[in-house]
């Protein structure tokens, strides 16, 4: 059983929701990378997703586009990514990570290539946002032949044949996004969630996260209580762009934030 399968199987059996907050590798230097990981685990996160850096991050708002510019500023690659996560597994192997980013530097690797090293760094789930379903079997078949989820993106604008293509390639989760806008887009429509999160459970049995516009414990918590996930990026992120040179604040602010929304998902 892949580690992801195993978390959400745990935490279904506790009546609990996944809590999975997004950082991009290498920001704001590699070294702060694998203790903030560490730390986001002892603050309640149950799933990490972390950000490889790239030049385009189209899916991104100002704060995530800022924080690849921090790391690519230390020309953190997709290897420095990988080696990040082999070191995290140096003392967890239990915790899964998922690796967010786009196509490019896959391509460049390889989709074998990609598939074999990130399995032998201890990557669980793979999001590349500009993969589209039709142009995705090769890699998908690659991951999947190494135990690696590929997970999908859905939107507001999915239609129901959309919502069956993507939910019949994915695994680990499926990812739908909360909104029309990019991350750290505001104006959370939890009704409109509802609706869209009940809509793809008609099409599968895996677990359906949930992100973009969750920025606090309020609005996680009313995440939790329909979807199995709550992913939360920008939010976590701005406490980098504010302390860049005090890896100890930047802990704490992250820390701060994820205790207070694993506090609110759990009373839900």
């Amino acid at each position: 059983m892949s580690r992801l399968k195993e978390k959400f199987a745990s935490l279904k059996a506790s009546h609990r929701k996944a809590l999975i907050p997004f950082v991009t590798a290498g920001d704001p230097n590699p070294s702060v990378t694998v203790n903030l990981l560490h730390d986001m685990v002892k603050a309640g996160a149950d799933v990490l997703e972390l950000g490889v850096p790239f030049s385009d991050p189209m899916a991104e708002g100002p704060v995530i586009q800022a924080a690849c510019e921090r790391a690519l500023e230390h020309n953190v690659s997709l290897t420095d990514v990988l080696g990040m996560v082999k070191e995290f597994r140096q003392q967890d192997d239990q915790t899964p990570v998922v690796l967010m980013g786009y196509l490019n530097p896959v391509e460049v690797m390889g989709y074998e290539a990609f598939a074999d090293s990130a399995a032998t760094a201890g990557a669980d789930g793979v999001i590349l946002v500009d993969l589209p379903p039709e142009e995705g079997e090769d890699l998908v078949a690659a991951l999947k032949a190494k135990d690696i989820d590929p997970i999908f993106l859905l939107a507001p604008t999915s239609t129901n044949e959309r919502m069956a293509t993507i939910c019949a390639m994915a695994s680990g989760f499926v990812y739908y996004v909360s909104l029309k806008g990019v991350t750290g887009a505001a104006n959370l429509d939890v009704q409109s969630v509802v609706e869209k999160v009940n809509q793809i459970r008609t099409h599968t049995d895996i677990p359906v996260g949930v992100g973009f516009g969750i920025r606090d414990a309020a609005s996680a918590a009313q995440v939790a209580a329909v979807a199995d996930a709550v992913v939360v990026g920008s939010a976590v992120v701005k406490y980098v762009e504010a302390n860049p040179d005090d890896p100890v604040k930047i802990s704490q602010g992250i820390c701060d934030l994820l205790s207070s929304m694993r506090e609110a998902m759990d009373k839900v």
